[in-house]
């Protein structure tokens, strides 16, 4: 069952968005997991935790919730089959993960049957955000904690910034914060407001920054996001944006591989009831 305001979402996700994420998850998986260390620690997980990821993709934010959970149950939700596949195969021999898809604004999830609630930017989508974090507190036991990682305002992104400037050849604004989107919660104030309304307290937004790593080549992860975001290229010469990609990947090469700042929200909350 899926929310009709969740439709446009459901249609890219577990259409060829998804599959693309899906075929690309070798680069995509460790492109922003610095990230994920601090988001168990903020929300808690620890052996025994019962956890549920919200819009897990292909799983690497599960696996880590799960191994550090164990032997408390884990499940990953995503609207993307295809990407649910992938986590399904990846979690092979981790006997505490589950990957389920559906939809989680609506999705029945057992009342007070998660500890913790976790999303690495996945949670960022809903077609209709107050019903979906309510939806998500019913199924968050009392005392238990939530942790997000949202993405603040494009122009703070690096990687977004030269990514997509390389690709479509100019400046890009990047979508506003409040609709579905990885900025829809580039507002801390929204979203403080947010889970206030859907039943969740203390809740606290604090800067952390990360580098992106898209891999020690260039020229793969060229490749991997010419063909994950090729509809910005709206018309230009393929060949004139494959080429200014690579010149930008090449210029953030170093130490680590391909290296873009990020800059990100790290929210979290406690159910109380």
């Amino acid at each position: 069952m899926t929310d009709p305001s969740n439709a446009a979402q459901e249609r890219a996700w577990d259409g060829t968005e998804g599959e693309l994420w899906a075929v690309h998850a070798d680069l995509l998986e460790r492109v922003f997991a610095r990230y994920d260390g601090a988001l168990l620690d903020a929300a808690g997980v620890a052996p025994g935790t019962r956890v549920l990821d919200i819009g897990c993709g292909t799983g690497s934010l599960t696996r880590a919730a799960a191994r550090r959970a164990a032997p408390g149950p884990v499940m990953g939700v995503d609207l993307s089959a295809a990407m649910v596949a992938v986590a399904r195969t990846r979690a092979a021999g981790l006997g505490n993960v589950t990957f389920l898809r559906a939809d989680a604004q609506v999705h029945p999830f057992p009342d007070a049957g998660s500890d913790a609630l976790v999303s690495r930017a996945g949670a960022s989508f809903f077609g209709d955000a107050p019903a979906a974090f309510a939806n998500l507190a019913r199924a968050t036991a009392a005392g238990g904690r939530l942790a997000l990682l949202a993405w603040q305002a494009p122009a703070r992104n690096e990687w977004f910034v030269e990514i997509t400037t390389a690709l479509a050849g100019r400046p890009l604004a990047g979508p506003p914060p409040g609709v579905p989107s990885p900025f829809a919660f580039a507002d801390p104030d929204a979203v403080t407001s947010l889970l206030g309304g859907a039943g969740f307290t203390d809740v606290q937004v604090a800067d952390v920054r990360e580098p992106a790593l898209f891999g020690a080549d260039p020229a793969v992860a060229r490749d991997v996001m010419a063909d994950l975001l090729g509809w910005l290229l709206d018309g230009r010469d393929a060949d004139e944006a494959r080429a200014s990609l690579l010149a930008t990947m090449q210029a953030h090469d170093g130490p680590d591989g391909v290296a873009f700042g990020s800059a990100a929200w790290l929210v979290t909350a406690v159910r109380t009831v």
